[in-house]
């Protein structure tokens, strides 16, 4: 079976020589995902980030389906550490957690998604910090907060989208609440991190001061749910599930053409009379009733079976030049890999082929960040465990050679060392 990599190209571009966070240092204590994504992000953006792991490896390298090539270590892992150096500690031994300290003293930003009051434990804290570095910014990630009765609490996307109230508002509106496949919630905080982070840079530009700021997931995951919070507060009645549809307009979800499945929606008055015009059916788009939202959306299934009727005549290479004609916002209903394998994908070049050390070539999926000036750095893939420790070290005051070997008999490095 040929690689499905074979149908993208290898990167090319300018490399961010003047990239926004260039000069920038951040130490990443973080694992699996939200931290992860939010100092990829960083570190795509120019910060050199150093990725700090236990001996072994964090667990997410083995997440999903490890592969030989990619020295035993899962696709998830390498999507959401680019552009990293790793270097491993064991900050149980007190030399590692002594070298924690030493590299910390050199970042402009921490990163850590441990549970409350691991890091502290390590001498790593905020407070503790922030008396040596008082411009440090110290970013904390957790489930349920840092504080109060629920940050002990171990939190996973799925779980966090089932307790928010995002999972009731997903799926058919007879069935059971669902989930995303995708961790959204683990991304979305990521996120939230990463704007966090900047902002406290900006500060710190303008006060000289840094500052700790804390997200959650859960409250990330109750911004997720959109306005849907504010309308029950504001009526005190609960979003319903629709489906594909939406609660609020109307006509709109999956369509058949004559071949193919397509995602239509018409969120406003207008985008329906251009819908039900495109369609031919100048009738629907002039009935005076059918111009208020909420008539329409009481009179939903006869609106779209006399679409569903018209678009059923042609295939889907009919609709689609008469839809974009029209601004009418619609696309097909593609499979994962129709998509990545899309002109659609195609023409944004998001996604290329960069080298690996030990499997050649690897996908490279880019984040959605272009600037006219200060450019992205070129990607680099995930590190393998360690692979920079030694040259991190190095450039550490104090560190040489012979100290980094004492560390390494101490233990600092785990069992097998480096």
């Amino acid at each position: 079976m040929t690689s499905p990599l074979a149908d993208f190209p290898d990167h090319t571009g300018t490399a961010g020589t003047d990239a926004p966070l260039k000069g920038l240092r951040v130490v990443d204590f973080t694992h699996f995902i939200a931290g992860p994504f939010c100092s990829m992000t960083l570190a795509d953006m120019g910060a050199e980030v150093i990725k700090v792991e236990a001996p072994g490896g964090e667990a997410f390298r083995k997440y999903g389906t490890p592969r030989p090539e990619l020295d035993n270590q899962g696709a998830a892992f390498l999507w959401a550490n680019r552009n990293k150096k790793g270097i491993v500690l064991d900050m149980k031994c007190a030399e590692g957690a002594a070298v924690a300290r030493d590299l910390v003293r050199t970042a402009d930003v921490v990163i850590e998604n441990f549970s409350a009051g691991v890091m502290a434990r390590f001498g790593l804290g905020f407070e503790d910090l922030q008396r040596e570095q008082p411009d440090l910014i110290y970013c904390a990630i957790s489930a349920y907060g840092q504080s109060g009765p629920f940050a002990d609490r171990l939190g996973f996307d799925p779980v966090v989208q089932a307790e928010s109230g995002f999972m009731s508002l997903n799926g058919d509106a007879e069935a059971a609440g669902m989930r995303t496949q995708p961790v959204i919630m683990d991304i979305s905080t990521g996120m939230m991190a990463t704007n966090a982070i900047l902002a406290a840079l900006l500060s710190r530009g303008i006060t000289g001061k840094g500052q700790r700021v804390e997200i959650s997931l859960y409250e990330t995951a109750l911004t997720m749910l959109g306005w849907a919070p504010m309308q029950y507060l504001v009526s005190g009645t609960e979003p319903q599930r629709s489906g594909n549809g939406s609660a609020d307009s109307a006509p709109g979800g999956v369509f058949r053409a004559q071949d193919q499945p397509f995602f239509l929606s018409s969120p406003s008055t207008t985008i329906f009379q251009r819908v039900a015009r495109a369609a031919g059916l100048s009738e629907i788009a002039d009935d005076p009733e059918l111009k208020d939202t909420s008539t329409r959306i009481a009179r939903r299934h006869e609106v779209e079976a006399a679409l569903q009727a018209e678009f059923e005549k042609h295939p889907w290479s009919h609709w689609e030049p008469i839809f974009r004609a029209n601004n009418v916002p619609a696309g097909l209903v593609r499979t994962m890999a129709e998509a990545l394998h899309s002109d659609v994908t195609d023409a944004t070049g998001v996604i290329s082929a960069i080298d690996h050390p030990t499997a050649g070539k690897v996908p490279n999926i880019a984040l959605p960040l272009r600037f006219s000036d200060t450019p992205t750095v070129a990607p680099v893939a995930a590190p393998t465990v360690g692979a920079d420790t030694r040259e991190v070290l190095m450039a550490l005051n104090g560190y040489d050679a012979a100290r980094i070997e004492e560390l390494e008999k101490a233990g600092a490095f785990g069992e097998k060392g480096l």
